[in-house]
């Protein structure tokens, strides 16, 4: 006889059960007791702009300046609530649970929750006024706020006079070493421009102190206790040069920081910003300088944000912008909006006679770098440099000084210390004695006097500078054609002419 099947037992009997209507009575249960147990709330939509607000809310409207609720509810929240951050709560779908609000309706302790709909969009958000002011109730909290606050507000402006102080001047005019009649009108001439706020335009070759003089003008202004920024136009890609002069918005393009990035011109605000090299600024870039030189504002790179700066800049350049505003390299009116007040910077072999001085300043400055006794001039060594042309100005002056300093055991320096065997790089301002001449080639008439013999870098440079001379004449002073006509490019020409101004005058 088989056993008989038991049949299921049922513990829970199955009802008809509305799942969908009690989460709803649920939700309003809990929305109602919000309301009551707030001092205030309000409901927003996902277009920011305020829906609904409790009973207690509308104590508050006075204080924010409204008479009734029909005024303040289809407003925008951001336009009603000063300080108010529910829209970064829609924005960013993240709760604020808890945070202080001021504004003159008082201070708040509040709470900011995002609405979401099925999907998970989120669809507005909630605010919640938990504590009318805090100060009164959550006396040792707001207290410890405070403090915090304080503390942080005092460690931004020590961190602002840090900066400050880092981007000081590192020279005054009296660190433009030399008394000739050149170097004394050039002191003057920046004593004069660092009284006013116009933009200023170095010109000089390579290596005469253009960078010196930015600092010097910078610590004689008015604008001395604020920032010095130097951007050197050379040294910085093409691609770079637009976020490095006026910011970053925050995440304008991949990889970049998501707090943003300021450029130099706004790390120079109140300043001076020095811009080196400003014949190497590329075109398209030359047009949105010469908007923030006129206009005192900016746009960091992705930003429709218009940011206004208070800037003097200080430019300097080696090369010759007018013939680069002739060529079409460089705009001509960034040049004239630049050129407000030029000051040239006169070459080493323009005031010989100030060698003395900068060789005993530059001698104590590598004794000092180098951790060895300072190397003294001969006679016969002051001579020899006097000599010099010095094409790469008081920079190549230096880089002689420190090469026969470190390779000399002589305290003092003579003469033969300066020999181009003492290193090679020197070879090329050295004129060396040779007691025994080699035959000369044929067709060329042998030299009586070893004191007829030029050295070869004068003589190169020499016949380099005829041979410019006479393609100038020959093409009626047109450089481009002159260029082709010597087999060299338009950029190496004008570096020759800076060297050479007289000749592009001819």
């Amino acid at each position: 006889m088989s056993a008989a099947v038991a049949p299921p037992v049922t513990l829970i009997p199955e009802l008809p059960f509305d799942a969908e209507g009690v989460l709803r009575m649920a939700a309003q249960s809990l929305f109602d007791a919000l309301a009551q147990a707030a001092e205030g709330m309000m409901v927003v939509d996902r277009n920011h702009r305020i829906v609904w607000i409790s009973a207690g809310y509308k104590r508050f409207l006075p204080a924010l300046g409204f008479g009734s609720e029909t005024e303040f509810v289809g407003r925008p929240v951001e336009e009603v609530v000063p300080n108010t951050m529910m829209a970064e709560v829609i924005e960013t779908g993240r709760p604020m649970l808890v945070d202080l609000l001021t504004n003159k309706a008082g201070t708040f302790l509040v709470s900011r929750l995002p609405l979401r709909n099925e999907a998970g969009e989120v669809i507005g958000a909630l605010g919640l006024v938990l504590l009318d002011h805090p100060e009164t109730n959550m006396q040792p909290l707001i207290t410890k706020f405070g403090r915090l606050q304080r503390e942080l507000d005092e460690a931004r402006r020590e961190l602002a006079a840090e900066q400050v102080k880092n981007r000081r001047s590192k020279y005054t005019i009296t660190s433009f070493i030399g008394s000739s009649p050149a170097a004394l009108e050039v002191k003057r001439q920046a004593r004069r421009v660092a009284q006013t706020d116009s933009t200023v335009l170095l010109l000089g070759e390579t290596g005469t102190g253009k960078e010196l003089l930015a600092h010097a003008i910078h610590a004689a202004s008015q604008r001395a206790h604020k920032s010095l920024v130097s951007v050197n136009i050379a040294a910085v890609p093409d691609t770079l040069l637009e976020a490095e002069f006026f910011g970053v918005a925050p995440g304008a393009y991949t990889g970049a920081d998501r707090k943003g990035r300021d450029g130099k011109f706004k790390l120079a605000d109140g300043g001076t910003l020095f811009l080196d090299e400003i014949g190497d600024m590329p075109l398209p870039l030359q047009s949105k300088l010469l908007r923030v030189l006129q206009e005192q504002e900016l746009e960091p790179l992705g930003s429709n944000t218009v940011t206004p700066v208070d800037v003097r800049v200080i430019a300097a350049t080696s090369r010759d912008l007018a013939a680069m505003v002739a060529a079409g390299e460089f705009r001509a009116d960034l040049y004239y909006r630049l050129n407000v007040l030029p000051l040239r910077v006169p070459p080493l072999r323009e005031r010989i006679e100030d060698i003395e001085a900068l060789a005993d300043a530059l001698g104590e400055d590598i004794a000092r770098r180098s951790g060895m006794p300072q190397k003294l001039l001969s006679p016969g060594a002051l001579d020899w440099l006097m000599q010099r042309r010095w094409p790469g100005n008081i920079r190549e002056l230096r880089n002689t000084l420190e090469q026969a300093s470190l390779m000399s055991d002589e305290m003092q320096l003579t003469e033969h210390s300066f020999d181009a065997s003492a290193s090679p790089s020197l070879a090329a301002s050295a004129s060396p004695t040779r007691p025994v001449l080699p035959e000369p080639p044929a067709g060329v008439e042998p030299a009586t006097d070893m004191g007829q013999i030029r050295p070869l870098p004068e003589r190169i440079e020499a016949l380099e500078r005829d041979a410019i001379a006479q393609a100038l004449r020959l093409t009626a002073g047109n450089r481009m054609a002159a260029a082709r006509l010597l087999q060299i490019s338009r950029a190496s020409l004008y570096e020759r002419l800076a060297r050479w101004p007289e000749l592009g005058q001819a």
